[in-house]
């Protein structure tokens, strides 16, 4: 099985940056949704983008975002990839993509099959499907450390680029590619210490364990 491809998502700290790009991750995430622990402010996304200039691929976390704001933090960050967390239509995502002239990724919320035959309205237009744990409603889109049934991916397998996240950590991030096959994997509370606070070793921990997979 190919090793796959890691994000470190929620990244808000030169130090958590300094330990994604050392353990090798392939994409670090920078979160523009205020209500979030992970929060990157603009000034901060743009030291830490020149901190990682060259060293590792930006993806920019949205919820329900307008052009401004993705313009801004596009702007300031110089982001590699646009990921949207909300309730995107596909209009919106080939929206995106034409306005920002950069690949998007369009997280699908999963508790149940219905969830992930949903996620074929997108393959057209999104570059990668991540699909991540549905959360309670009231609550974050994600970084809550929720899981879901993995099996549920597998009449997806080949259908279109995808990644998984959803509670991944690096106690379960090698079980979660084998029974998924997951190409790529996401984590952002699954390598912390507490909510927003990125640790070195689990994210180490967390990228050793994906590739041992």
């Amino acid at each position: 099985m190919p090793v796959p491809r890691i994000k470190i998502c929620g990244v808000n700290s030169s130090l958590a940056l300094d330990a994604t790009i050392a353990a090798r991750a392939d994409f670090c995430g920078l979160n523009f949704y205020p209500p979030s622990p992970r929060f990157a402010s603009l000034a901060l996304a743009r030291d830490l983008a020149a901190r990682a200039a060259g060293r590792i691929a930006l993806v920019g976390v949205f919820v329900d975002a307008d052009d401004t704001a993705i313009a801004q933090a596009c702007d300031a960050a110089r982001l590699d990839v646009i990921q949207l967390h909300g309730q995107e239509s596909p209009e919106r995502v080939a929206q995106a993509k034409a306005r920002f002239a950069r690949p998007v990724w369009k997280v699908i919320s999963v508790a149940s099959p219905a969830d992930i035959s949903r996620a074929a309205s997108f393959t057209d237009v999104a570059d990668l499907i991540l699909f991540d744990a549905k959360t309670p409603k009231g609550t974050l889109p994600g970084g809550m450390g929720l899981t879901f049934d993995w099996s549920l991916l597998s009449p997806w397998k080949d259908r279109a680029p995808w990644g998984l996240a959803g509670g991944l950590t690096p106690a379960n991030v090698a079980d979660a590619v084998r029974q998924s096959g997951a190409p790529l994997v996401d984590t952002a509370s699954g390598v912390e210490s507490a909510p927003g606070v990125k640790d070195p070793a689990l994210i180490a921990a967390f990228c050793a364990a994906a590739r041992a997979s």
